[in-house]
């Protein structure tokens, strides 16, 4: 899939929403005089974003969707092992965070950001959806888009209720030795295996407990936990096709789940003064800290039991 590229394409769409958000009984910016919107960010942001989706989605119609089919639907809901579902999870979080932080940026208000924010990333992910649901070998997945719905809700309750991200989502990824067996699905390079090679990735939940628990003043506020989830064992979706080595052996993987349990830095909560007013370059880094860094980490798998790893996860 392609959760890193939606990331950087998700502003597009703000023409198409701006003019009815204005409409809204909100509390919502709509010139530079009544608000404070910075027209030149405000222009700059919707230009060149707009040009950059455009073109990646014709590219992606190209590569990814090029026999076209009548609509239909497709249920892939125990594929690989859910990973692919909590992957959508923390893709429609992550855009939904971008567009509130560019529309902040540009001078928006906060209830018309947030809501600006979730509004493009659900409706940035139901086209991909949709052009699934036109693809051979693809559908429209009803699964997919709760995880959608699922991620955009868990950046735009806290964004309304507490102000902050208490809770963000991050991902990580490790090579893993799948791909070989399989390279047209799980990818024959690094960057094609971040994208398919569901045994190498790993989705974490992270939580900040400066802002999660009462802690005292001299307690580090980008101190976070992180509670990660992934799958191992996996070289096709439902099941594992047979397979054999070079000498004609059967190989067999268990298919496995994995949790783990990890610190974390938040590096935008650094220096903080308050994290209901963070400056310009936070939220940025906060928004782009979407990759986990590596710290020492608990697994437990119901096949190799607990396992403690010093730093990096190992090359399963």
């Amino acid at each position: 899939m392609i959760r890193l590229i939606r990331f950087l394409l998700l502003v597009d769409l703000l023409f198409a929403l701006s003019q009815p958000l204005q409409a809204q009984p909100l509390p919502m910016a709509v010139t530079p005089g009544e608000a404070g919107i910075n027209q030149g960010r405000f222009i700059g942001v919707v230009v060149g974003t707009a040009a950059f989706y455009t073109v990646t989605l014709l590219l992606l119609r190209k590569q990814w969707y090029k026999k076209k089919m009548p609509f239909h639907m497709f249920n892939d809901n125990r594929e690989w092992l859910q990973m692919d579902k909590v992957g959508h999870t923390a893709t429609a979080y992550c855009m939904s965070r971008g567009g509130y932080e560019l529309m902040r940026w540009s001078g928006v208000n906060e209830r018309a950001s947030i809501l600006t924010g979730g509004l493009l990333a659900l409706l940035f992910q139901t086209t991909l959806e949709v052009y699934d649901g036109h693809a051979e070998g693809w559908g429209f997945s009803k699964g997919d888009m709760v995880a959608n719905v699922a991620g955009t809700a868990l950046f735009m309750g806290q964004q309304f209720s507490a102000g902050q991200q208490i809770v963000s989502m991050k991902y990580g990824f490790r090579k893993t030795i799948y791909p070989p067996f399989r390279p047209n699905l799980l990818g024959k390079t690094t960057g094609q295996q971040m994208l398919k090679d569901y045994n190498g990735q790993q989705y974490w939940l992270s939580v900040n407990l400066a802002s999660a628990v009462p802690v005292g003043p001299d307690f580090p506020r980008w101190l976070n936990l992180d509670v990660g989830y992934s799958g191992s064992g996996m070289t096709g979706g439902h099941e594992n096709p047979p397979m054999t080595d070079g000498d004609g052996k059967a190989i067999a993987f268990k298919r496995f789940r994995q949790f783990f349990v990890s610190p974390d830095v938040d590096l935008s909560r650094i220096n903080q003064p308050n994290p209901l007013q963070p400056l310009p370059w936070q939220r940025f880094v906060g928004t782009v800290q979407f990759f986990k860094i590596a710290a020492p980490s608990l697994e437990y798998n119901s096949v190799k039991g607990l396992r403690f790893h010093p730093l990096l996860l190992p090359r399963e």
